[in-house]
């Protein structure tokens, strides 16, 4: 057991995720912690319209009738049914090397680039290309 315990000391850890350098990843280990993070960066930019474009629906709404009233609620819906097409449209990208170590690496990538275009979508939407 203590030679165990010393093994464990001796050996080198595994890079945290921090270390990677993305501009340079080479084994698929790192490539998919690459496409995973860049996934969570277009995921932030998302959100960040995402909310901008609630007030744009939001707005639109105080200005029309009650019986014109539903961007926001088409907003919602349309953003729902997203999530949805971007989850199996990724996982069916995924297929390409299903059960293998690249599998990450295509989920992630199809997920980073449809959300940038969402967010595009979305920018468009409330009248700012490059907000």
């Amino acid at each position: 057991m203590l030679a165990l315990l010393a093994l464990f000391f001796v050996l080198p850890s595994p890079a945290s995720a921090d270390d990677i350098d993305c501009s340079n990843a080479v084994a698929q280990q790192d490539m998919n912690i690459c496409a995973e993070k860049d996934f969570e960066a277009a995921d932030a930019e998302l959100n960040a319209a995402w909310k901008d474009a609630r007030k744009a629906a939001k707005a639109t709404d105080a200005g029309l009738p009650g019986d014109l009233k539903g961007a926001d609620k088409a907003l919602l819906a349309a953003q729902r049914a997203w999530i949805g097409y971007r989850d199996a449209e990724c996982e069916l990208e995924g297929f390409e090397a299903r059960g293998g170590s690249m599998e990450p690496l295509l989920v992630s990538g199809c997920k980073a680039q449809l959300t940038r275009t969402r967010t595009k979508e979305l920018r468009d939407f409330i009248g700012g290309e490059d907000q």
